[in-house]
């Protein structure tokens, strides 16, 4: 693969996002999607991004490949020393797919339903490459086979809706690393998927990044399914990030009272059976119209005066590089706030469970 006009071969892959905003302006208010996200990925890194529904994760990966053309936006991100909100669309366009792939949530709505699978990756390789449409198809169809499609040959010429979802998920990897980029960015890529084939699908991925250093985003609801796969973990809520570590303190010492909520919605392999899990109260806030204060007071059973009057900033607490944003983190590391919403049964067993992988 020849290397992109502008982009030296020799230069560390690197991802440096920080004090990412992006608001949307519409006729109820202005919905401050981000709120000052700051994170960074390493070349053959994992960076994990989990939070509910509208918590900012995918759109601030959106905005990065300049695909929210109607957000107002301000912040850094530094890909290779370059800012990419910074870059035309022409700039962005040479970018996206050959140095940044993005798989999407749901492949069935990603793939063109009237195109082959086969003509949708070579596509995607003569986009950037000055290549005829037979060594087009012979890439896709490498590329089919790299990913686990059976007879790839054939089912190059299928179309989308032939494709289970497994399979379908599969091609949109095949198509990510049509032009090997730097990063991968993955949103919620095992969703619709059944858990053999959601196993599959991440198997694959750590394939894909040991073999070509490729640094990996994963944005996810589940903290379970980045448990054996990120090198660092940011939680999100209401649009900003409220606790970053390294995995291994995320699942052994949240410092955060959202965290450990979403660690309470994690099934352990050695509970009780019929041990029930803990959600977390109410709903997340709207992004037109936060709370004052800390966003997640309204749901956190540790609130007190000072959470509803002033947000609490990121910082560092706890483990070397974790930072929360809690007024009482301190507090979250061992005491009568240490379980908080994760059950009894399950406080020695999270990070038991998902600490496989590396």
């Amino acid at each position: 693969m020849s290397a992109q006009a502008g982009w030296p071969a020799s230069e560390p892959v690197t991802l440096a996002v920080e004090g990412l905003h992006v608001s949307f302006r519409t006729p109820d208010g202005i919905v401050r999607a981000v709120r000052g996200a700051s994170f960074e990925v390493q070349a053959g890194a994992t960076l994990g991004i989990v939070g509910e529904s509208g918590s900012g994760k995918s759109v601030s990966m959106l905005t990065l490949l300049g695909l929210t053309s109607a957000a107002e936006v301000s912040g850094t991100a530094l890909f290779r020393g370059r800012d990419l909100l910074a870059m035309s669309e022409d700039e962005l366009r040479r970018v996206r797919g050959a140095q940044i792939s993005m798989i999407f949530q749901d492949p069935l709505t990603s793939l063109h339903p009237h195109y082959r699978i086969g003509r949708q990756i070579a596509e995607a390789v003569r986009a950037h490459e000055k290549i005829s449409r037979a060594a087009a198809r012979s890439q896709a169809v490498e590329l089919l086979g790299t990913v686990g499609i059976p007879r790839a040959s054939q089912r190059a010429d299928d179309y989308p809706h032939q494709f289970s979802g497994g399979m379908r998920q599969r091609a949109m990897i095949a198509m990510a690393l049509a032009l090997r980029p730097a990063l991968i960015i993955a949103d919620e890529p095992t969703t619709a998927l059944d858990a053999t084939v959601e196993v599959q699908i991440l198997q694959l991925l750590q394939q894909v990044q040991r073999e070509y250093q490729t640094a990996l985003i994963m944005i996810t609801h589940d903290l379970g399914v980045i448990a054996g796969m990120a090198d660092t973990v940011t939680v999100m809520y209401a649009g900003r990030p409220v606790e970053i570590a390294d995995r291994r303190t995320i699942y052994r010492s949240p410092r955060h009272p959202y965290t450990r909520g979403l660690l309470g919605s994690v099934p352990g392999a050695r509970g009780a059976i019929k041990q029930r899990l803990t959600p977390i109260p109410g709903q997340p806030p709207s992004l037109i119209r936060l709370p004052r204060g800390c966003p997640f007071h309204p749901r956190c059973p540790l609130a007190m005066q000072h959470c509803r009057e002033e947000e609490p900033p990121l910082l560092e607490v706890g483990a070397p590089g974790q930072r929360s944003a809690c007024w009482r983190a301190a507090e979250l590391d061992e005491g009568e706030h240490g379980l908080l919403f994760v059950p009894q049964q399950m406080s020695g067993e999270v990070s038991d469970v998902r600490e496989g992988g590396r």
